[in-house]
């Protein structure tokens, strides 16, 4: 049996680790470790994503990119990710949307493949089994999903990766750039594709540098950027037009040709460019005009679809051009709400013979709105008793404890009461016991969408669909054929405005491919009075079940 070549060893040790003390930025480390598969197999390189490269080397502590899909950056936090853990021997945590599938999905179609492709990787970690923990040496890798807050605790992480933002649950994610502060050492890079203003990935993109990426035109020689539609030259008006594979990119400045099939050479002098100097945290833009797998038709085509599906509209602008967007017609706006505004005050009582209902939202205090109800002669007909019916608020505002809403209960002879369940659910169950039969507990639910109320059984609460729900709920401001759906008193406090004005309907794509619509707030902006609104609508079903109206003489 032949000996071992010890000296041969100890040599290539030697070596290994002068190569190693001759990497000084990460941007080197992972030109000579990395090795990549398709669409670009080989060495990782930065030929067909120049903008990386500099991303790569940032020394700031917090490092933004909000892009468009696929456009490399989960790449950038890969390398990131590996450089700080092979060389600086920093323990790092890695989070994703949710443990199940995005976690498990990343250990084996990115971790693993990165390590069976690149050797050195395979010879740094030595423990790769767990999904969640990764070992290399006395380094850590930790993998985790946004929605679980048990599993993101205690876990002392010098790099903190932040992948597709935008779907993490929000609140966790604050809870853990508060842990990272007790670091002596620390750096945060978050990527994601955004959705709508003032909120995920945008609301941290405001306050950084807002870089963009500028190149040397090769026509005009001066230095420009591709913007839609400026840039985007689409020779058809619909997508089964042949002509629609001819679509192009042009230089903003001279109009000339910008050729997609030689952007590695033009790209190629690109260079970061801040819109705001003196800001300590960074900040990255890119759109899909740059990719070198998407061709211009590809962007031209959706941008057509986007034209009459708003769905499509919202892909283009976030996962396409990478921008914030609202489709006409997401939220509620002030003319929509004056124009509800009626002749009467919010000390009006009831009127005999209508069905009177309330709806609250918890928070920090209760907000609540109580409702009467009308059925009028000329309504459309329709199986939808929602649809159907119109809305007298009474009365909206807020109350400090549960006890103040058994008052309400009793003045208005409310006949039905949908509560928020959470965050104050023993209260809020306790105020559903004293009111059995009148009161429910409400959660929001998934996968139901559409108005389906399910009832627990044994149990005074129920799951609801949140979209389909808001949306008749709010759909209210906007009225229809002339018909006012919903009258609000003149002296409805000015915070209700802003709480309807809050909600943001944004469209995208589920894990399915179905078209799903959800609600969203910008980040600090409360939506309160929207929820009771939401919550009064669904209580008109529970309302309608008594054939005699009749008051609540006292608690039960």
């Amino acid at each position: 049996m032949k000996k071992p070549d010890m000296f041969g060893l100890f040599g290539q040790t030697i070596v290994a680790g002068l190569r190693k003390k001759s990497i000084v930025s990460c941007s080197d480390w992972a030109s000579k470790y990395r090795v990549m598969g398709k669409p670009f197999p080989g060495p990782f390189s930065f030929k067909h994503h120049p903008w990386l490269k500099d991303m790569h080397d940032v020394d700031c502590d917090i490092a933004v990119g909000m892009k468009a899909a696929q456009m490399g950056f989960t790449e950038w936090a890969l390398n990131t990710c590996f450089y700080y853990i092979d060389i600086k021997r920093t323990d790092t945590l890695y989070i994703l949307p949710s443990k199940t599938p995005d976690a498990s999905d990343f250990s084996a179609a990115r971790f693993d493949t990165a390590l069976e492709l690149s050797p050195h990787l395979s010879s740094l970690f030595s423990s790769v089994k767990n999904i969640g923990h990764k070992r290399a040496g006395n380094t850590n890798l930790y993998v985790r999903g946004s929605h679980s807050k048990a599993s993101l605790k205690s876990i002392p992480a010098g790099l903190l990766i932040l992948d597709e933002l935008e779907e993490m649950h929000q609140e966790n994610i604050r809870l853990v750039m508060e842990r990272q502060s007790g670091q002596l050492e620390k750096r945060m890079l978050m990527i994601s594709t955004p959705r709508t203003a003032g909120r995920g990935i945008h609301m941290h993109y405001v306050n950084t540098t807002q870089e963009h990426f500028l190149f040397r035109c090769p026509s005009c020689s001066r230095y420009t950027e591709l913007v839609f539609p400026e840039c985007l030259v689409i020779t058809a008006e619909a997508v089964t037009d042949p002509n629609l594979i001819n679509t192009h990119l042009i230089c903003k400045e001279c109009k000339n040709l910008l050729p997609h099939e030689t952007k590695p050479s033009w790209l190629s002098t690109g260079k970061w460019v801040p819109s705001f100097t003196g800001r300590t945290d960074r900040g990255f833009h890119i759109n899909q005009l740059y990719s070198p797998t998407v061709k211009p038709a590809e962007v031209g085509k959706l941008y057509l679809i986007s034209k009459y599906d708003k769905t499509a509209e919202q892909e283009f602008h976030n996962s396409k051009m990478g921008q914030v967007h609202e489709v006409e017609g997401a939220r509620i706006t002030d003319a929509n709400i004056t124009d509800c505004i009626g002749g009467y005050t919010s000390d009006s009582m009831p009127r005999s013979g209508h069905l009177v209902t309330m709806g609250c939202d918890q928070g920090g205090i209760l907000h609540y709105e109580i409702d009467e109800w009308n059925f009028p002669p000329y309504a459309p007909i329709t199986i939808d008793l929602n649809d159907l019916a119109e809305a007298r608020v009474l009365r909206m505002g807020t109350v400090k404890n549960f006890e103040e809403l058994d008052e309400l209960m009793k003045h208005y002879g409310i006949h039905a009461c949908v509560i928020d369940a959470q965050p104050e659910r023993r209260e809020a169950t306790r105020f559903a016991s004293r009111f059995y039969g009148f009161v429910n507990l409400c959660y929001y639910g998934e996968g139901i969408r559409s108005k389906t109320i399910s009832q627990w059984a044994n149990e005074s609460a129920i799951t609801v669909d949140r979209t389909a729900w808001m949306d008749t709920a709010l759909g209210r401001f906007r009225g229809e054929q002339g018909r006012k759906r919903i009258a609000l008193p003149k002296d409805m406090p000015l915070d209700y405005r802003q709480h309807i004005k809050a909600p943001v309907r944004t469209y995208r794509l589920d894990r399915s491919g179905q078209d799903i619509g959800v609600y969203e707030v910008a980040e600090g902006v409360h939506d309160h009075y929207a929820h009771a609104r939401t919550y009064s609508e669904i209580a008109l079903q529970f309302a309608a079940t008594l054939m005699n109206p009749h008051n609540i003489s006292s608690p039960r």
